[in-house]
């Protein structure tokens, strides 16, 4: 039993199985040439395993022209497995054949791997495309927040509208919504302070409360940066306002308008909200096809009140005059209070902007040159507004006599007590009639009878 040559290998006749044996290999082995009935040449390693059997290992196949290995190349691979042998690996196949099996779990393994981690930065790839799609500016912010929450406003948004287009979004429309600050809030709200506008900084930071509580809820930014501040730290707590006018200065108001320089229809606007307890936004909205003046009522639709709810005034002879008066000087089918092209109400701000351009200091620089009778509507308590005439009117209707109960219907007030507003089913509509016939006969006299023949009433 010789080495396996090439010669060997090559030459061999292909008639009958014919194996060439090479001397042992470190003792652990050797390496075995073979040619096949079929004409293989084919190279094995042959050992014994630990079950004491003689095993032929297969190794590769002889180079001839198609490929495969040479003889120098199979001692090679037979050095390889005789050393695995002598490391005392009985059971070359069975190794061999566990660590193929580990190899190709590695493997599997290795390609899970590279996908799970392929698949993990696809992942971020695409949250950081979404976060930077999702990323808006405040303008983004507001535009988003106004097509779904404004539109619910009565005026669809158009007050909070000019707030923002006025004092936030200058400041703080091209930053990103995620990166807005305690301190651009507070830069907002303290630059209104300094025009002396308490109130519209206290609104202003609710605004953008209510739009960052919205931003946190779709996900567009994670933080609110109005949590951590109150209105104690914008402008203090805004205080209830109780201004009523006292019946002398409802004589003295009579008094003063005439040569206040307003428009006439204005005038009766205030005597309309002192007699009826309107507000001021119901007048500017109302129609003549809701006056009946022949019936003397006045009907104020859902689309018209405040908190949504109908409302029927009864005129007074003082109120229903008032109404006569404003429709000889109306040239309005459809508007009692006409915009200046007469296709649309009278903004009520109108109306109140007179109001107060007539309620300044004489002294105050700040609107000099504004109007020349700047203080012709002060009155002794001080400055009023049209919303302090729906006070004074239902303060009045108490002082003659008129249960609270009733007074706060004439105002349209809903009851707050469900209780109440579920067993307690009368709705006053006798009582009503009867205060503000009462309210209206008191206001001719204060209005427009002798000072002499006026006797004031004590509140109740």
């Amino acid at each position: 039993m010789g080495n396996v040559t090439d010669r060997q290998m090559r030459s061999a006749p292909q008639s009958q199985d014919k194996w060439f044996s090479e001397t042992l290999i470190y003792r652990h082995g050797s390496l075995v040439g073979r040619v096949t009935p079929s004409g293989e040449r084919l190279f094995y390693y042959r050992y014994v395993n630990s079950k004491s059997k003689q095993i032929n290992y297969p190794i590769g196949t002889y180079l001839l022209s198609d490929g495969g290995m040479s003889v120098d190349a199979a001692k090679v691979e037979a050095r390889k497995l005789a050393e695995l042998h002598k490391s005392g690996i009985k059971d070359i196949r069975e190794y061999l054949e566990e660590q193929a099996r580990k190899a190709h779990e590695a493997e599997i393994e290795a390609e899970r791997q590279k996908q799970a981690e392929a698949a993990a930065e696809r992942a971020r790839l695409e949250a950081e495309r979404r976060e930077l799609d999702a990323r808006k500016t405040v303008s983004d912010l507001f535009d988003q927040w106004r097509r779904v929450k404004l539109r619910d406003h009565k005026d669809g948004g158009k007050e909070v509208i000019r707030i923002f287009q006025k004092d936030v979004l200058p400041e703080i429309g091209h930053l990103y919504a995620t990166n807005i600050s305690k301190a651009h809030i507070t830069q907002i709200t303290d630059k209104q302070m300094e025009r002396g506008t308490k109130r519209l900084a206290n609104r202003t930071f609710t605004l953008l409360r209510q739009m960052f509580r919205f931003a946190i809820a779709r996900e567009i930014t994670n933080d609110d940066p109005t949590m951590h501040l109150e209105k104690a730290d914008i402008a203090g707590a805004d205080t209830e306002r109780d201004r009523g006018l006292t019946e002398d200065e409802i004589k003295d108001l009579a008094k003063q308008l005439p040569d206040a320089g307003l428009l006439k229809t204005t005038e009766l606007a205030v005597w309309i909200a002192l007699s009826t307890c309107c507000r001021i936004g119901e007048l500017s909205k109302a129609k003549w096809e809701h006056i009946d003046l022949e019936k003397g009522q006045w009907f104020i639709p859902a689309s018209n009140s405040k908190n949504k709810e109908p409302h029927t005034i009864i005129l007074s002879q003082f109120a229903a005059s008032c109404f006569e008066r404003l429709k000889e000087l109306s040239d309005s089918p459809v508007w009692c209070y006409p915009n200046r092209d007469g296709d649309e109400p009278l903004s009520s701000k109108s109306i109140t902007k007179q109001l107060k351009d007539r309620q300044r200091q004489p002294d105050d620089a700040r609107f000099k040159g504004r109007s020349k009778l700047q203080s012709a509507l002060l009155l002794s308590g001080g400055s009023w507004t049209p919303h302090d005439l729906r006070r004074t009117g239902a303060t009045l209707m108490v002082a003659l006599g008129v249960i609270p109960e009733v007074a706060e219907r004439c105002l349209n007030h809903v009851e707050e007590d469900k209780v109440k507003r579920t067993y307690q089913r009368h709705r006053y509509e006798p009582e009503m009639r009867e205060a503000w016939q009462r309210l209206g006969q008191r206001l001719d006299i204060l209005v427009n009878q002798d000072e002499n023949k006026v006797v004031t009433i004590k509140r109740a």
